[in-house]
């Protein structure tokens, strides 16, 4: 009677770690299978540059010929005259104050815009390390961005969606940092 109780005990037994290795198994490939169905929705968001196909490993990271560097751009839309000054010399790893005056295209400061600011390496495939923002409308068409930083050396793009009564305009300036 003893063998048949220590027979159907570990009977049991193995039943339960048969269960509990089949759970896992069918979670692993659960998660591999959602992985793979959702990577082209949410992929490129999460993925490194080089996994994504946007950097090809031996390429030239030089940015494109004929970019402009300018600090003065109209919009995209020709709403708005934009240019910006930073209250420091612009390089990596610091933090950065920009003053950022808008004008109507006719020469007319704007008052009161919101302003989003974005950026990134486009050759990387990654944004600015910070969130900066318009922090603070100084008059006559200036407005205060901090939290500006560029973490490494290259191309980037800051970009500015200005809104400002019935007017929305986007404005992008290029930069190339040592690094």
């Amino acid at each position: 009677m003893a063998i048949v109780t220590y027979l159907f005990e570990k009977r049991q037994l193995m039943q339960k770690y048969l269960k509990t290795v089949l759970t896992i198994a069918l979670t692993v490939v659960i998660t591999i299978i959602v992985f793979i169905l959702l990577m082209p929705v949410i992929g490129p968001r999460f993925m490194h540059p080089l996994m994504s196909g946007n950097m090809p490993m031996h390429s030239n990271n030089a940015a494109p010929s004929g970019l402009d560097y300018s600090t003065e751009h109209a919009s995209e839309n020709g709403q708005f005259k934009v240019s910006f000054t930073s209250e420091t010399p612009i390089v990596i790893n610091k933090m950065h104050s920009w003053t950022l005056h808008v004008e109507t295209a006719d020469g007319q400061p704007v008052e009161n815009a919101t302003i989003l600011v974005d950026g990134g390496m486009p050759q990387h495939g990654h944004g600015l390390p910070t969130a900066p923002q318009v922090t603070e409308y100084l008059g006559n068409g200036d407005y205060r961005v901090e939290g500006m930083k560029f973490q490494m050396g290259g191309w980037w793009e800051v970009r500015f969606d200005i809104t400002a009564g019935n007017l929305n305009d986007t404005v992008t300036f290029n930069l190339t940092l040592e690094g």
